[in-house]
């Protein structure tokens, strides 16, 4: 089974075209980012397979699910989400210790409205510690610095064991150690059996853990594939629509003008 499969898919909002022609999968193992400009239809493909919209045409299919023949909302509950801006959209986080904003994770909710088992508990704390926050256990969100709000959040997503976890630009605002720490945590993620999606603007993120990346440019894919092969000095120059280079340190990218 694919975990993502995309079929000439086409998504327009009024009369703006966001995405036409586009065919993706996601098959088992396979970790993903994606890149390109802003504007360039990557939220709106977020969207798409996270279920929050339809295409206008096209077919999708989500962890084996065929849009259109299954309930949207309880797929929902199998894929992890996580943004920099996550943390913004409900004041419930603000005043919360951190085992229940994890644990919240599980029902996919903004707040924790059923009766919580004690395997629920082994499970948060258990996620504490592998995303190394034993230190600001039992604290409020609001007292974390940004790259610990960053951990918690990504220990919520993986609190109900999702088979697809979406980072949209995770590691937007954060210092320069408080990144590396975040990113540090990809690999803790991927051993509890998860597939990556990681949108960001800086590829020098996409860490070893990353097999394979999508090029997007103006609502269509420029090209998608393992990453060494996708991330070349053409294909980046065409999706920035600027002249650039590519160099590789310790597996990972980092771009430059030419």
């Amino acid at each position: 089974m694919a975990i993502v499969q995309v079929r000439e898919v086409e998504f327009k909002r009024g009369d703006n075209l966001i995405l036409q022609d586009v065919d993706w999968e996601i098959e088992q193992g396979q970790q993903w980012g994606m890149l390109g400009l802003n504007g360039s239809g990557k939220t709106s493909l977020l969207s798409i397979i996270s279920t929050y919209e339809i295409p206008s045409s096209g077919e999708v299919e989500v962890l084996g699910k065929r849009f259109g023949s299954t309930y949207l909302p309880e797929l929902r509950k199998k894929i992890g989400f996580v943004s920099s801006s996550l943390e913004k959209f409900s004041d419930y986080f603000w005043n919360e210790s951190i085992e229940r904003i994890i644990i919240s994770g599980k029902f996919a909710s903004f707040g924790i409205y059923e009766k919580l088992l004690t395997e629920d508990w082994l499970r948060a704390d258990y996620l504490v510690k592998e995303f190394r926050l034993e230190h600001v256990k039992g604290k409020k969100f609001r007292l974390l610095s940004e790259g610990e709000k960053r951990r918690v959040l990504i220990a919520r997503a993986l609190m109900g064991d999702p088979e697809l976890l979406i980072l949209d630009e995770p590691c937007s605002g954060l210092d320069i150690l408080a990144r590396e720490q975040f990113l540090e945590a990809l690999e803790t993620a991927t051993k509890n059996n998860v597939h990556l999606v990681y949108v960001t603007h800086h590829i020098e993120e996409l860490v070893p853990e990353i097999t394979h990346v999508l090029l997007l440019k103006e609502g269509r894919i420029v090209a998608s594939g393992p990453k060494k092969e996708v991330l070349t000095d053409e294909l980046l120059s065409e999706t920035y629509q600027i002249p650039v280079t590519i160099e590789w340190h310790a597996e990972r990218p980092y771009l430059s003008m030419k």
